[in-house]
């Protein structure tokens, strides 16, 4: 049996974007849920990988990218969700977590092969990572209490799609390592 892995995407975020203001109300809600899924994951010895936007600074790592984010005026939301000295980091460019990283390799080096997929946007970078994942066939789940959305209908749909379309359990932060 493969083990499973936590993946943070786009938590670390100066939300510094066209789209903040939709996203930041969602954000304040699912921060908390991600700190506790995290602190679990955690204590379970369950890998944590991060996988998260560069925000076109190509020449950034993610240290930079989490100062950053901790400056700003919204580092109240990246401080609970904070990587520790354990995590896994990678920087991605597009959508998809799988897009031109090295993901896919880390995952298969590790034996993993359920990704339990939390983060920001449900409708955009986690249902293409989704896509990715399911495609690659690896088993995903979505805790829908986090991942936090810009559009809260297309956000709907978009679970809908991952639970129909591509096999994923749809499920709330409780219902994970129990």
């Amino acid at each position: 049996m493969s083990k499973t892995a936590l993946l943070v995407i786009d938590m670390i975020n100066t939300y510094d974007h066209k789209d903040a203001d939709l996203l930041l109300p969602s954000a304040r809600r699912v921060v908390p849920v991600v700190a506790d899924l995290l602190g679990r994951a955690r204590d379970l010895s369950v890998p944590v990988i991060y996988v998260n936007d560069n925000f076109g600074e190509w020449r950034s790592h993610h240290g930079e990218l989490l100062d950053e984010a901790l400056s700003g005026p919204y580092g109240c939301l990246v401080q609970p969700v904070k990587p520790d000295s354990d995590s896994l980091f990678v920087l991605k460019a597009r959508h998809s977590v799988f897009f031109e990283t090295p993901l896919e390799y880390l995952l298969r080096q590790q034996d993993i092969g359920h990704l339990v997929l939390t983060g920001q946007v449900t409708e955009q970078c986690v249902l293409y990572s989704a896509l990715d994942a399911h495609i690659r066939h690896f088993e995903v789940t979505v805790p829908r209490d986090a991942v936090a959305h810009i559009h809260e209908d297309l956000a709907r749909a978009a679970l809908e799609m991952m639970e129909r379309n591509m096999g994923a359990c749809v499920c709330t932060s409780q219902d994970l390592w129990r």
